[in-house]
């Protein structure tokens, strides 16, 4: 007996990203992102970077956007910015994770660029509504491939830089999170239990800014190289 499900409707493909040096793809899941997690930036959104508990907020993993893409310019905003950030994605789940043990968890590191419909996001705030719509649009997570912890490391520190049209507009350093990896990963397995092929994009230092049509912006991170992500220019 077949117990295999019959659809209704095509399933849509599996979001994913590719390996660097492997044919095999790492399959997403779900994509968690964290809020003000560099003091700088916290302060240039006008708020306090004490070390309060992280707060996270989510992308759908069909948002995904591979590295050199074209994307088009996106409906309902007129300030589109940029925030370049480390992408945590984790190979083995669970709950409540102790942060001595996170980096356990750690599948490999990517290169992410969380795009924000700014105005969209500071009337959601004024209002008290949720970001949904600022945060999780379509194509609003380009993302690099995925490098395997045991080739790279676990990044605590680092070059994390981001340029338009070739003029440097973030440069800030790994070791200026306010929330390691480990403590992010920790506090989110508190909140909600990690599965293999969740993504954590772990926020993004000062100097976010707007793109426009016809925009090239290049995220770097050492030692992970680039993503490049081109805005169309109609």
């Amino acid at each position: 007996m077949n117990d295999a499900p019959t659809w209704v409707i095509d399933p849509l493909p599996q979001p994913s990203l590719p390996v660097v040096g492997e044919s095999g793809r790492f399959p997403v899941r779900r994509i968690f992102c964290v809020g003000r997690n560099y003091a700088a930036h916290a302060r240039e959104m006008g708020h306090d970077p004490d070390r309060e508990p992280p707060f996270f907020f989510t992308k759908p993993a069909d948002a995904l956007v591979p590295d050199g893409a074209t994307i088009p310019f996106p409906p309902a905003t007129k300030n589109l910015h940029f925030e370049a950030e480390l992408v945590v994605a984790i190979g083995d789940g669970g709950a409540d994770i102790d942060a001595d043990q996170a980096l356990d968890h750690v599948f490999g590191y990517a290169i992410g660029n969380d795009l924000t419909r700014r105005d969209v996001q500071a009337a959601a705030k004024k209002l008290g509504r949720p970001w949904d719509m600022a945060k999780g649009f379509d194509r609003s997570a380009p993302c690099g491939p995925v490098h395997r912890s045991a080739d790279v490391g676990h990044l605590s520190h680092g070059k994390i830089a981001l340029s338009v049209n070739g003029v440097v507009q973030q440069d800030a350093d790994l070791a200026d999170m306010i929330w390691s990896v480990p403590e992010v990963i920790s506090h989110l397995s508190s909140l909600v239990e990690l599965r293999p092929g969740d993504l954590i994009m772990t926020g993004t230092p000062a100097g976010v800014g707007a793109l426009g049509r016809g925009d090239s912006c290049v995220v770097e991170i050492v030692p992970l190289g680039r993503l490049i992500t081109h805005i169309a220019v109609s």
